[in-house]
């Protein structure tokens, strides 16, 4: 299933209105027949899983129903008041068009992207989220191990971008990852040390009550994030 995620930025002034966005959005997007799963999240500071969060930047993740035909024009799913909302209030805002190609795992009890069990290889620049809730009893454990992990990825060979996003701090967490190749993914993915060993820790000592990852093919890109588009036109 397609999906589209947008990154909004707001204006200094307007942060106010992003908060009581997260309420408002809910009814236009659960009613919405073009969508098949919406999430509504704010976002950390420095780009991946993050206790502080980013008061001016929040996003909206939509999969798209498979009948719906994909493209950046958001008022197809997002409907014409939240166009406009964001239209009035952002400073500027950056639109992906996703199809998952390999992963696994729930979001919500529901496999939200299809059956994506297939590993399909793909050629050229990808993105990857990943997602988890975290047991309260591990939390811990969680951000001891996991934070000064994820705070290298930037340096890591092939990273373009990323930007942590989550629907409650410090307990649903979600990083959404750019990569030049899926090669340069799964080399900081399986490759650090540090990185597989964390991973085992998480399954031995059940850090998570439920996590996801996938894969996805980039189809589209508009817009900017701090005045540069994060594909730096690789797409």
């Amino acid at each position: 299933m397609k999906s589209y995620l947008l990154i909004i930025k707001y204006k200094k002034w307007s942060i106010p209105f992003a908060i009581i966005s997260m309420a408002l959005f809910h009814l236009p997007l659960f009613f919405n027949k073009n969508i098949h799963f919406y999430k509504l999240m704010g976002s950390g500071k420095n780009g991946t899983f993050d206790k502080t969060p980013d008061i001016h930047q929040w996003a909206i993740l939509c999969v798209l129903k498979p009948t719906h035909s994909a493209s950046l024009d958001s008022t197809q799913f997002l409907g014409k008041f939240i166009h406009v909302w964001i239209k009035y209030f952002s400073k500027e805002t950056c639109s992906f068009i996703l199809q998952p190609f390999a992963g696994h795992g729930l979001w919500d009890k529901k496999a939200v992207f299809g059956d994506i069990k297939n590993n399909m290889p793909h050629e050229g620049p990808i993105a990857t989220l990943t997602r988890a809730s975290i047991r309260l009893n591990r939390m811990g454990h969680f951000w001891k191990h996991v934070a000064p992990i994820a705070a290298k990825m930037s340096n890591a060979k092939g990273y373009i971008y990323s930007i942590g996003i989550g629907e409650i701090p410090w307990i649903k967490q979600a990083t959404f990852s750019i990569w030049e190749s899926e090669h340069d993914m799964k080399s900081f993915a399986y490759s650090m040390k540090e990185h597989a060993e964390v991973v085992k820790k998480t399954r031995q000592e059940k850090w998570y009550s439920e996590d996801m990852f996938v894969r996805f093919k980039i189809i589209d890109c508009i817009g900017s994030i701090n005045g540069v588009n994060p594909l730096k036109r690789k797409v």
